[in-house]
């Protein structure tokens, strides 16, 4: 994901972009593109999204990329996968803190992810923010503590999380980038 023009981009872009399959996301006035996802980021963000909306209580959203989180009126992100609270209505985008951001990393968004948005989270509040890495088979859970994250877990391959937010899910990371 590399940014295109600092300072030129606002939200009212993304109305007018062209649909071409990539991302296109804006943080304070940068935009930055990434192409679509490779066969592996999609299966492990459905599958993700899969479990989560099985173990999920209900009343909550579960989506997966493209929906826009838009905390701000200058932050535009698409997670892979998120879960909205039942707080947050907005029928185009969410705006309120997530419970959960999750973001599967991938050779033109890596640094992004590990660093960009996982400040731009923290700031929006974002409850709990997990990081997957497909290199590693890895989940690395972050949550939010006193307004920073705080690292709560990292498993690897056929370890277990037992997650309990946004609710509790058991989730392997070896299973979420298998074909079943």
């Amino acid at each position: 994901m590399e940014p295109l023009e600092s300072g030129a981009y606002t939200l009212a872009y993304l109305e007018t972009a062209p649909d071409d399959g990539r991302r296109r996301e804006i943080i304070d006035g940068g935009l930055f593109v990434t192409p679509g996802p490779s066969r592996l980021h999609q299966r492990a963000a459905a599958e993700l999204h899969f479990q989560l909306k099985l173990a999920s209580p209900g009343g909550l959203d579960i989506f997966e990329a493209p929906f826009d989180y838009q905390p701000t009126s200058e932050r535009s992100l698409q997670p892979d996968v998120l879960v909205c609270g039942p707080d947050d209505t907005n029928p185009q985008h969410a705006e309120r803190p997530l419970l959960l951001a999750v973001e599967i990393l991938s050779p033109s968004s890596r640094m992004i992810d590990l660093l960009l948005k996982r400040g731009v989270y923290e700031q929006a509040g974002v409850h709990s923010y997990w990081i997957l890495d497909p290199d590693k088979e890895s989940l690395t859970v972050l949550e939010l503590v006193d307004g920073a994250y705080v690292e709560r877990d990292v498993v690897h391959g056929d370890d277990v999380l037992d997650a309990t937010l946004p609710f509790p899910v058991r989730i392997v990371p070896a299973d979420l980038f298998r074909l079943h």
